[in-house]
């Protein structure tokens, strides 16, 4: 089965092909030669994960699934939340949104947090979301040289580690995109019966 995964990301299309079941392909969009900017314009990580999967069904006339994702830090407010990918600005890097964490993060003693995907199938007629959620900290200071993102400063409950000192491997044996791609790939099982 060949499913289009709304993303650029080459780090997310890696870590959920390296999840998926054999039998499914996954493509993402340089695959299928799209290029720009997807809309992520609502204010809730489930809403911009519909509203991708809704925008490239619209133009590509193919079941896709999107996924949002967003670091939800305690101390903050629950910042950046869904800003997590342009959290220090429009055309942010990683690092540049990492560092802003690290500094509105100095003067918390408490430093609890989660990160949330949301995974939304969409066929044309309706959809389907999938909820995954991974507790843990926030650290210090940046630990490790694996994944993107904000994975050098979260530490999962039940690891010693940084998302960033792990493996592909270790890292989905807590991985929040792991837990909701999970319950998309069961049901996809169940849709195939």
């Amino acid at each position: 089965m060949r499913l289009l995964f709304a993303t650029s990301n080459q780090h997310k299309l890696m870590e959920v092909r390296s999840i998926a079941a054999p039998e499914l392909e996954i493509v993402g969009l340089k695959d299928i030669g799209f290029e720009g900017e997807l809309p992520e314009t609502c204010d809730t990580i489930e809403g911009n994960s519909l509203q991708k999967a809704e925008y490239l069904y619209a133009h590509y006339h193919i079941p896709c699934f999107s996924e949002d994702t967003g670091l939800i830090i305690d101390a903050i407010d629950g910042e950046p939340g869904v800003y997590s990918a342009r959290y220090a600005g429009e055309n942010a890097s990683f690092d540049d949104n990492v560092n802003k964490v690290l500094n509105k993060m100095k003067s918390h003693p408490i430093r609890t947090a989660r990160f949330k995907t949301v995974i939304t199938y969409y066929t044309g007629k309706d959809y389907v979301q999938f909820t995954g959620i991974t507790e843990g900290e926030i650290l210090q200071d940046r630990k490790g040289t694996q994944g993107f993102g904000y994975d050098p400063i979260f530490k999962p409950v039940g690891s010693h580690k940084s998302y960033a000192e792990m493996s592909l491997e270790e890292k989905n044996a807590f991985s929040h995109r792991k837990k909701s791609f999970d319950q998309f790939a069961n049901h996809l099982r169940q849709i195939a019966v």
